[in-house]
């Protein structure tokens, strides 16, 4: 007999703050079936000067808080039943979390859970995996968030989603970014450094994580989707149109290029780049060629599948297993 229930998940990152509101069906077998309900994502900025100061700014943090009422109000409407929120990289940096974590107690009366890396990489890909065929795994997930990007290995049966091998480092387009784009647009010189530190920071994750298994490379999360928008000149942003779209390493780099070279007023022109991610976008982009070149020379992978669906479908999988669990 099928277990029914609407959840809400909420994931926290360095950049945005995402909401998604689904009905989840737990079958016989194990396997869990989602409907999206609801979807949406506010720029926060929640992690702006973590990386330079250690503590989350008040400003940043009020954001944070308009968009939790917000969000509250809609799970309220929803008929919501149960809520997992998760936050990610700049909670973990912040010397000041401790208010962080009152704020969202006050705000959603549950705690916040401040997850680890490897927690993150695993709810990523339990998201993202789960629209695949498992026969075109293992696959390689890569999430490129504000402040740290995740590399996870693994398999899919199905079912059930099984990580071989993971690892989050502390790079992001928000990191990146405040720490060598200064110009408008960033200079050559800015980009080389910027590159040399996206270089040397990912080369710990793809120690750690043996990429040449992997036979489906799938990357998650704004940067990733913002780049697949551009790159295919969607005339607005348009998440059934990016979701299992491809890119193409000419794409990558002609879009990574493209972005480097425009000004701020150029970027915002761009009509599906979402505001929040204007000043942010290069440092993403970087990232994100920085893996493609590593990963398109050291395997047999051709092109990047871009998926809509990651941490928040994997925090509300998470709610349904343990549920189970409890």
């Amino acid at each position: 007999m099928a277990d029914q229930s609407r959840v809400a998940a909420i994931d926290c990152g360095t950049n945005s703050i995402r909401l998604l509101v689904a009905d989840l069906t737990v079958r016989a077998d194990g396997s869990v079936w989602t409907r999206d309900v609801h979807r949406e994502m506010r720029v926060v900025r929640l992690g702006q000067g973590v990386d330079a100061t250690g503590v989350l700014a008040q400003a940043a943090l009020a954001r944070t808080r308009a968009a939790l009422l917000d969000y509250t109000a809609i799970m309220r409407r929803k008929g919501v039943e149960r809520v997992r929120m998760v936050a990610t990289s700049a909670t973990r940096d912040a010397a000041n979390r401790a208010e962080f974590f009152a704020m969202t107690r006050d705000v959603l009366g549950v705690e916040a859970e401040v997850i680890s890396g490897d927690e993150e990489a695993r709810l990523s890909f339990l998201g993202a995996v789960s629209d695949l065929a498992p026969q075109d795994g293992p696959f390689l997930l890569t999430d490129v968030g504000g402040g740290s990007t995740e590399l996870v290995l693994g398999t899919w049966d199905g079912v059930r989603a099984h990580v071989e091998a993971a690892r989050s480092v502390d790079i992001g387009c928000v990191r990146l970014t405040e720490r060598a784009l200064k110009s408008n647009p960033p200079t050559a010189a800015e980009i080389a450094a910027a590159r040399e530190v996206a270089d040397r920071v990912l080369a710990e994750a793809f120690d750690a994580v043996p990429v040449a298994r992997a036979r489906t490379w799938v990357g998650v999360a704004g940067t990733v989707t913002t780049l697949s928008a551009v790159a295919h000149e969607l005339p607005e942003y348009d998440p059934d149109r990016i979701h299992l779209s491809r890119l193409t390493p000419a794409e990558i780099a002609t879009v990574t290029s493209r972005l480097l070279t425009a000004s701020h007023d150029e970027r915002a022109a761009i009509p599906s780049m979402h505001p929040g991610r204007v000043d942010v976008i290069g440092g993403g982009a970087i990232v994100v060629r920085a893996l493609a070149d590593r990963l398109f020379q050291e395997t047999h992978i051709t092109e990047m599948v871009v998926s809509e669906n990651d941490i928040p479908h994997g925090i509300a999988r998470s709610v349904a297993a343990n549920s189970d669990a409890g």
